[in-house]
């Protein structure tokens, strides 16, 4: 049996799970194996299969340790299925079952809801794969087109962790739906992804960034609830993915960050002080705070309602099961059961926005959204200093939880950025004011031209302070012409 540390690498799929002793899962997963590489192949990065990417390959689950770097081509990334380590008598930490050993095996009564869960957050992995595909063509360098490819790759392999599951545990219905995973398409009229938000396109490098600091958060913040699981197998795999995942944040954030200093940077080179003088900040041929605050209104927004409904009986069913815990449920100071708990939900009531406490356990969307947004916040707040730095009266903010929502219970009003209910004339010139137009779309389109020289950078994005691995500036991330 493996030693859950080090991972296997004499088989097709690299493992630390034992499918060399698993005859069953190593055959179905061998199975599955060609359409995956068929997918990549058809909905991977356009353009890229046979150039030789400088990527992280996970080569163990110690956290001191745990990949190496080296050139390889993308077909040929060593996915692999990865549990981090197994904690020795290990018990449930919320629910019904608190205090009783986490289960190794699917309980009988959970069966059904514990497949919902899988599905759902491996839906969302070759989803932001073929929102991404077409971005490389348009890299502003080959440090960031390396990092888009790293983002790729390692939602590709967080496909193959519930794949995993779903062969192991769930039998025939488990292949089932690891095949449907690949024959859903993003933004497909007839066989959409689930969620909406990847189902909307990724037509941009701004886009990219915020993508990757806001939905990626959002990917956080469900693992993050997934590896308080009372289901063993999904805790491991999702505190591993966790691993894997903050490097996704660090590329949005630090891609926005990136953008912002540019721009502030061209400002003051050029003397303008004003940020709303948006032609002559975009005549400097960067990307104007303004745009930069409508593209976060829209993807923040977009975000909020993957947590889905404030209220909401399915999460408090997967609680109260051990399924599901909350962000860092590990971490908080109450009884963990929540039979008798309350917590407050923002409601429209009456036109007006109010505070109203709700049972705890119907309140858990609620509650992991707010923590969403507490650590969005922390990132535009760095972002806000890069802009104070450089002496620009301007200020980055998240739009209220109430604007341009479709879920829950602000899909039926209009709001402003500030939380006020508004009229529908109302709403249809605050849209125009704060989402992203079509000027704004034609513009960063006109700016997306690929730089492809080594150590070279576009003139909308600064370098980053930080390198890939400690390589020098100049380092080929990517080699486009040796195949």
């Amino acid at each position: 049996m493996p030693d859950g540390m080090s991972v296997n690498y004499d088989g097709l799929i690299p493992n630390n799970v034992g499918l060399n002793e698993d005859a069953r899962v190593r055959k179905a997963l061998e199975t599955w194996h060609p359409g995956y590489i068929d997918w990549w192949k058809d909905m991977g990065p356009v353009g890229f299969q046979e150039s030789l990417v400088y990527l992280r390959t996970a080569i163990g689950v110690d956290p001191k340790g745990w990949a190496k770097f080296d050139y390889v081509r993308m077909p040929e990334y060593k996915w692999g299925v990865l549990l981090a380590p197994a904690v020795e008598g290990r018990i449930i930490g919320f629910g019904a079952h608190k205090g009783e050993p986490a289960w190794q095996e699917v309980p009988g009564e959970y069966r059904a809801m514990l497949r919902r869960l899988l599905v759902i957050q491996g839906d969302t992995e070759p989803a932001s794969v073929e929102q991404q595909r077409h971005l490389g063509a348009t890299a502003p360098s080959l440090y960031d087109m390396r990092n888009l490819f790293q983002v790729n790759v390692e939602e590709g392999r967080h496909l193959w962790a519930m794949v995993y599951l779903l062969q192991k545990y769930f039998g025939a219905q488990g292949r089932e739906e690891a095949d449907d995973l690949l024959r859903r398409r993003s933004g497909h009229e007839d066989t959409p992804r689930m969620l909406g938000a990847f189902n909307e396109a990724t037509p941009d490098w701004l886009s990219f960034f915020m993508f990757t600091f806001f939905t990626d958060r959002d990917g956080k913040m469900q693992l993050e609830a997934l590896a308080q699981s009372g289901f063993d197998p999904l805790s491991r795999t999702a505190r591993f993915m966790l691993t894997e995942e903050a490097h996704h944040m660090f590329v949005g954030e630090t891609g926005v960050s990136r953008v912002v200093e540019r721009t502030v940077a061209a400002m003051k080179e050029a003397g303008i002080a004003d940020p709303y003088d948006v032609v002559a900040v975009r005549a400097l041929g960067v990307i104007d705070l303004p745009t930069i605050q409508r593209k976060m209104n829209l993807h923040f927004s977009l975000t909020l309602d993957l947590f889905g409904n404030e209220i909401s009986t399915n999460a408090a069913n997967a609680f109260n099961s051990g399924l599901k815990g909350r962000y860092r449920e590990d971490k908080l100071a109450d009884d963990h059961r929540l039979l008798d708990a309350t917590y407050p939900v923002l409601r429209c009531i009456d036109g007006a926005l109010v505070e109203e406490p709700v049972p705890a356990l119907s309140a858990l969307n609620m509650r992991l959204r707010d923590d969403y947004v507490a650590d969005c916040q922390g990132g535009v707040g760095r972002w806000n200093k890069v802009i104070e730095k450089a002496g620009i009266a301007f200020h980055l903010k998240l739009p209220h939880v109430a604007y341009y929502r479709h879920i829950g219970e602000f899909a039926r009003i209009h709001a402003d950025t500030d939380g006020r209910v508004l009229s529908e004339v109302e709403w249809e010139m605050v849209r125009a004011a704060t989402l992203p137009g079509e000027d704004d779309r034609a513009f960063i389109e006109s700016l997306m031209k690929p730089v492809n020289a080594t150590g070279a950078y576009t003139g909308w994005i600064a370098p980053p302070r930080v390198s890939i691995d400690n390589k020098p500036g100049d380092f080929e991330y990517v080699k486009l012409w040796e195949a």
